[in-house]
This record gives structure tokens, sequence and C-alpha cells, in this order.
């Protein structure tokens, strides 16, 4: 018995950026199965209708389906692909982002159909059962955090911020919050950035930070690193999205930072900043706006010995990639 693991986006371009990659490798790598992509986009920059996700390689993936038992789906939010309905096996099917309950799915009696659907919180849960669907498992996700070493920086005359959630085209700049906060360093003298990119939109990020004249501030990484290096240097690691669909409803970032025990700052709309509140581990910014975020930043400044204290007590296995694959293989039944 053997998973077909099916990716919905383009490979990143620098291998080892994309947190689902990561997912599903950790899942082969224990469960091992076939995989294949049904975006046909070859860049993450490319959009394509999700009605046609699959068709362009229907016969491999039905090749690869009569040498597995069960199917895997990632995608950041519900959507009953057509090419689902022309597979034989059971339907895992894994929600990466928040979930908005505004954004109520079509079709949900062929999503009742699925397996199950793997959320990674209570919030999402309950989206989905005032959608009516009751087919879901709640798992954490799981990230490989061995080689992070906790500690933390001591807090002196400025605050150093880390951000790997970089934007895949223009409209993410506003949507995923980099310019609120270039906008925030810009007033904010004791605040310094280190943004880790994904090798896209390198030269417009250089260009508004030129714009601003924030350069002696801001740190910009666009190459593959690993990401401890860069945990070791900052204070805490922030996340923004207008919307929970933008970004991982637990970004490994924040994962990583935790570990790490720093602090972390993220949007409300992003389902982790509920684990973060009930838990003071950071800063939850209620609102895109400059003056809530500034608000949020000064916020982290003032507690940060607290919130520091805080995250150095989590557990090293609180997010285990061991603790996922077995919940993963009791899904599928192996």
């Amino acid at each position: 018995m053997s998973v077909l693991y099916m990716l919905t986006s383009p490979s990143p371009r620098l291998a080892g950026t994309d947190a689902v990659f990561q997912e599903v490798a950790a899942l082969r790598a224990a469960l091992p199965g076939e995989i294949v992509n049904l975006s046909p986009a070859a860049r993450s920059t490319v959009r394509i209708p999700k009605q046609l996700f699959g068709f362009h390689n229907i016969r491999q993936i039905k090749d690869m389906e009569s040498r597995c038992s069960i199917g895997h789906v990632f995608f950041p939010f519900l959507y009953p692909f057509p090419i689902l309905r022309l597979l034989r096996n059971p339907i895992i099917y894994t929600v990466t982002a928040s979930l908005d309950e505004k954004r109520v799915p079509p079709a949900r009696a062929q999503l009742r159909k699925l397996r199950r659907i793997v959320v990674s919180n209570e919030r999402d849960a309950a989206v989905l059962q005032v959608w009516g669907l009751t087919n879901y498992a709640v798992v954490l996700p799981g990230v490989d955090t061995k080689r992070l070493v906790p500690g933390n920086l001591e807090l002196d005359r400025e605050l150093v911020l880390l951000m790997a959630s970089a934007p895949w085209n223009a409209r993410q700049f506003e949507s995923k919050g980099i310019d609120l906060l270039l906008a925030a360093a810009s007033r904010l003298p004791f605040l310094r950035l280190i943004l880790l990119w994904r090798g896209v939109l390198g030269d417009e990020l250089a260009r508004r930070v030129r714009r601003l004249d924030l350069g002696a501030r801001v740190e910009i990484v666009n190459r593959f690193v690993e990401i401890k290096d860069y945990l070791q240097r900052a204070h805490a690691t922030i996340v923004l999205a207008s919307e929970g669909g933008l970004v991982r409803s637990f970004p490994h970032s924040l994962i990583e930072s935790l570990m790490a025990a720093k602090p972390i700052l993220l949007s409300r709309t992003i389902a982790m900043a509920d684990y973060v509140s009930s838990h003071r581990l950071g800063v939850v910014v209620p609102d895109m706006t400059i003056e809530a975020l500034i608000s949020s930043i000064e916020r982290l400044r003032r507690g940060y010995a607290e919130l520091a204290r805080n995250t150095s007590r989590i557990e090293r296995n609180a997010f285990s990639v061991d603790a996922m694959v077995e919940n993963h293989r009791r899904l599928y039944g192996l």
C-alpha cells in the first residue's frame, strides 16, 4: 500500500524554501509513494484556472494511482477539483492555509466524499463545522527543528525582526504586509529587518528599500540559507497577511522561531494567532494598518523579556515530525 502525493503549486525557484514541499518530503520519506504535481504552471507567478488542474497530465496521474491505495492533495483552501472525480482511490485533502468562514466552497457534496479534510487547528475545524463538513481531522504540522539552537537575544537599543514569508507576486507586497513593514521601519529608528527572499521579486524589494532610504537597516537575503543562522541574529519573527489564505495556517518560519525561543508577531487572520495568544508567545497584529503594526511592535518591545521566557519553555517536540507522520499513517490506514 502506498500514497499518491498530489502537489498543487510549481516547485519553488529556490529549492527547500516551500513549506508544503518540505512536509510532503517528510511524509514520503516515512510513508513511501508516488508524487505528482496537479498544477499546469511551470512558475508560481503564472495563474491557471483551478478547474484545469491535473488534466494536462491525467494519464500520468491515473497510471500512478493504479500503483497506490490512497491519494493526498495539498492546497491552501478547500476546492472540489474536477480531476478528483476521475480518481478511484480514497482522497485525503490537506488545507494548508487558514480558512475564511465567508468563503464557502462550492460543491460541498463532493467535499463530503473525501476520506478526510486535514486542518492544523481548531479555528479551521470550527469553520468546517459551520459549512456542514464533519469529515475532518486536526493534525499539527511537523517541522524538523533538531538543528535549531534555542537562545534569547538581549534586547538593547535595536529590535531585529526576521521575515521569511516572501511574496510570490507584486500584489503580495501589500497583502503580505511587506510595504507595511517597511513603512513601520521608516518610522521606528530602533527597528532593523532581515528579509529572507525566494529568488522572486528581489529587485522590486531592493527598489522599495532604497526609496525609503532603509538600506542600513534592512538586510535582504535572496538565496537559500539555513534559517537557524538568521534566527540567532533576530529577536523575533514576523508574518503578516491581509487574509488567512495567503500563508500557511502554521507558517514554518514561525514554528522554527518558537523552537529557537524567539517570540513572534503575526496577523490575526492567521490561525496560529490563537495558539500564540493562549500561550503568550508573541503579539497578534489586529489589523493591516500602520498604526496597528507600530503599536504591536511597541508591545513586543515592552514585553519582550516575558515573551522570550515563555517561548523558551515550549516542549521541543511540540511540532514533531514523528507525530505528524504517525497521525497521517493512521489517516491513510497503513
